[in-house]
């Protein structure tokens, strides 16, 4: 492995723990032990959470291709994934609100695992239902444990500027020192001791079996809106009328869209950005090395967070610009540095050029999660929290759909300025946000509460 990845790697982490050591009182929030009880009780069972799922992503494709199916098939199987997030993740996820976020984070669990359970069997019709049922989780993931901390957080009487520190701590572990110690794990598991690809899906039910349990014996229900007078259609319109009638609710939705369906796009387009004529990259290095660019945005998320000013609704935009800006660099390279056309080999200086431009997106990533966590806590009404949020995915699932779809029709300089657009796109729509967000609440949320109750209902 050349030095430079470890040089790199080096430098990540000498800044992320300069950042975490010289915090002081001004970078802190003082809280009480009753809730850094309560946090940390979150960030044990998220930590968990994010494990097994971090725990699967590096293996699916090769678990698919060792039984044998063609590219195309993979790819067939991925657009089921995120199909079925989008039709009945959707459904499923919005059911937290009436039914209960601790029953939807136990949903997860089992159908997370039920999901692992069906890597062991290299039938396409298994492998496609394993596929129908992660993508159900996903959905889970990303709506019933936040909607959960949230409506807990506020139940409890926290000050809300202590849930950003939750956020941010949240992102700092399970999105960036979980992912790395799962990928190791994972390298572990299958290289090392010679388990093969499926263990490290084995592993990951391991993991969200005990964060169930611990979810089962530590967690209070909450709910969004459980009226015994709403079916799911009327529950789905309500939440519809609050994105269309609250510019910021509607602004939040495609701000978020824009920005994770540029971020799974890159997720498929790295690999091939950094090794275009089959050079040998260290992949699980280098996703490492993203991982903790990522804890070294989320670290700086806390402390701009902890400050007074600037506002997340402020800050966010110049994220927004820096991260459109790092995926040009592909586009950058290839007009001013001379392509390499030797097969194999190392890194070209183009890649390593690339690489860092890389790194730096994922620090914007660190920044966004908990940044618009802390926004959708403000701006998304309590009644049907997840089922907006499982709003906010549809149409990120219709663009990566189609983006899987259609990855080998367009250059890969294209598919990065696409990103890049997106993203400008969303600091605009993120100027609008700040703009509008100090004006007073839109009230058409509530006064179709109050029509949809006196409405009888046609079942």
């Amino acid at each position: 492995m050349e030095f430079f990845y470890f040089l790199l790697f080096g430098a990540l982490s000498a800044v992320v723990a300069a950042l975490e050591l010289s915090k002081n009182n001004k970078d802190r929030i003082h809280t009480s032990s009753v809730f850094n009880d309560f946090k940390n009780n979150y960030l044990l069972i998220y930590s968990l959470m994010m494990a097994g799922d971090w725990l699967q992503g590096p293996y699916v494709y090769y678990l698919y291709s060792q039984y044998g199916f063609s590219k195309g098939d993979i790819g067939q199987l991925f657009i089921a994934g995120f199909g079925s997030s989008m039709l009945f993740g959707t459904v499923v996820g919005s059911l937290a609100d009436k039914q209960g976020r601790k029953r939807a984070c136990i949903t997860y669990c089992i159908t997370y695992i039920l999901s692992c359970f069906t890597k062991h069997f290299p039938d396409y019709k298994v492998l496609l239902l394993g596929r129908i049922l992660g993508g159900i989780a996903t959905s889970l993931l990303f709506s019933a444990f936040e909607s959960w901390l949230v409506a807990e957080h506020n139940k409890r009487g926290f000050e809300q500027q202590w849930l950003s520190l939750t956020f941010s701590k949240a992102i700092f572990l399970g999105n960036g020192l979980v992912a790395i110690v799962a990928g190791l794990l994972g390298n572990l598991l299958v290289d090392t001791l010679g388990f093969g690809p499926v263990a490290p899906f084995d592993a990951a039910a391991c993991f969200l079996a005990i964060g169930m349990a611990i979810i089962l014996a530590s967690w209070g229900e909450n709910y969004g809106d459980s009226s015994e007078n709403k079916n799911l259609i009327t529950q789905f319109r309500g939440a519809a009328v609050a994105i269309a009638s609250d510019e910021k609710i509607a602004l939040l939705g495609a701000i978020q869209s824009l920005f994770e369906g540029s971020m799974y796009t890159f997720v498929f387009l790295w690999t091939p950005a950094l090794s275009p004529n089959d050079e040998e990259i260290p992949h699980g290095f280098i996703f490492a090395t993203f991982m903790l660019a990522s804890m070294l945005g989320s670290s700086l998320a806390s402390r701009l967070m902890a400050a007074s000013s600037p506002k997340v609704e402020s800050y966010m935009q110049i994220v927004f610009v820096v991260s459109a800006a790092s995926l040009l660099l592909p586009i950058v390279t290839t007009l001013f540095i001379a392509p390499s056309n030797v097969k194999g080999g190392s890194m070209s200086l183009s890649g390593y050029t690339q690489l860092i431009g890389f790194c730096i997106f994922e620090a914007c990533v660190g920044i966004f999660w908990p940044s618009i966590m802390k926004m959708r806590s403000q701006y998304i009404p309590e009644e049907a929290r997840s089922t907006i949020m499982n709003f906010f995915r549809i149409p990120l699932n219709i663009f990566v759909c189609v983006v899987l779809y259609n990855v080998d029709a367009f250059p890969i300089t294209i598919m990065f300025g696409m990103c890049s657009i997106f993203l400008s796109v969303a600091a605009v729509l993120q100027r609008r946000l700040m703009v509008i967000a100090d004006g007073p609440k839109s009230k058409e949320w509530t006064t179709h509460e109050r029509d949809t109750e006196a409405e009888p209902l046609n079942d």
